[in-house]
Formats: structure tokens, C-alpha cells, sequence
């Protein structure tokens, strides 16, 4: 069920005047409003268990969504929560990097999951990135890991079919 909410006037807190609604708020578009506004939010969660790779060059984690920016002057806010990432023993780092398209966003990597021990661990990482693409065209943006020195990296670990692990990545456009 629908409610409308109709009337001419509104009158001021104090009384000495009054606020005209006629069409106040129709024809609102991106263009309208004011910069800093989000214009849009894309949301990706991951599917996929235990993504392996003992490459020592980046790889893909699966972790990425798109977005088409409503204007080149837009900037686009990434948020991206890695879960279950793993390393193996062996003095194992797993290192993780955002790229927008096959753009490395300025050598945002970060080293996560690293002991002393050869013991295995695993934790969560986070990237956020403010990136200014100049595009008006769709954006990819990933998540890609890598092992340091070629042991076993996971991401999205799930040690038994009781518990998920899921990763996230968000796109917020925000009006320049």
C-alpha cells in the first residue's frame, strides 16, 4: 500500500513564514546533485571456497565487480574485505594488490598473514582506495594475491562445510 503525503504550504518552526514544496524535488538527476553525493553502490560477494595459489606473481582472487560512472569527473570509493586468507608454513607471506582494470592502483599491496614460524596461519586484510578514473565507460576493479615465496596462499578458507567465508568488494560512486 502506497501513502501520499499531500500540501501546499509548510510553515516555518517559528511561524514568521513559509517553505512553496511545488515541484521541489521532481526531475532530480546526477547532474542535480550536489558533489559528494554517492550516486551509486555496487556490491560483490564471493561464492567460491579455498581459491589456492602458490604463484608468486599476482593471480586473480575472484574478489572484483564493475561499475559505469555516470561521469568522468565521478570518483569511485573501493572497499574490499578480504576473508580466510592462508598461508602455509614455510615463512609464507600472502600479499594482496587492487587493480582497476589491469591498472595496478598506485602499488596498493599489503602483506598479510605473515609469522615467524612455519606454522600456518589465517586472517582478514582490507584495501580502501579513492580512485579518481577519469571514465565514463565500465570499470572493472579486482583483488589479485600472491604467494611470497611460492607455499600455498589461500583466500576464503573454509575449514569444514559448518563455516563460510565469503569475501567483499564495494564500488561507491561519488559525484565530483
Amino acid at each position: 500500500m502506497t501513502s501520499k503525503l499531500k500540501t501546499d504550504v509548510l510553515e516555518t518552526v517559528s511561524g514568521s513564514g513559509t517553505i512553496a514544496l511545488t515541484n521541489q524535488l521532481s526531475g532530480m538527476t546526477s547532474a542535480s546533485v550536489p558533489a559528494g553525493s554517492v550516486l551509486q553502490v555496487i556490491n560483490f560477494r564471493s561464492t567460491g571456497f579455498n581459491t589456492a595459489t602458490t604463484s608468486t606473481s599476482y593471480v586473480d582472487t575472484g574478489v572484483e565487480a564493475a561499475i559505469t560512472p555516470s561521469s568522468t569527473s565521478s570518483k569511485i570509493l573501493i572497499v574490499a574485505n578480504l576473508n580466510g586468507l592462508y598461508k602455509s608454513g614455510s615463512n609464507n607471506v600472502v600479499s594482496t594488490r587492487l587493480l582497476r582494470g589491469s591498472t595496478d592502483l598506485s602499488k596498493i599491496d599489503s602483506m598479510n598473514t605473515y609469522t615467524d614460524s612455519n606454522a600456518p596461519s589465517a586472517a582478514g586484510a582490507s584495501i580502501s582506495y579513492l580512485d579518481s578514473p577519469s571514465s565514463s565507460s565500465a570499470i572493472t576493479y579486482k583483488v589479485q594475491f600472491a604467494s611470497a615465496n611460492g607455499a600455498t596462499a589461500q583466500i576464503n578458507v573454509r575449514w569444514n562445510s559448518s563455516y563460510t567465508t565469503h569475501s567483499f568488494i564495494t564500488l561507491t560512486e561519488i559525484k565530483g
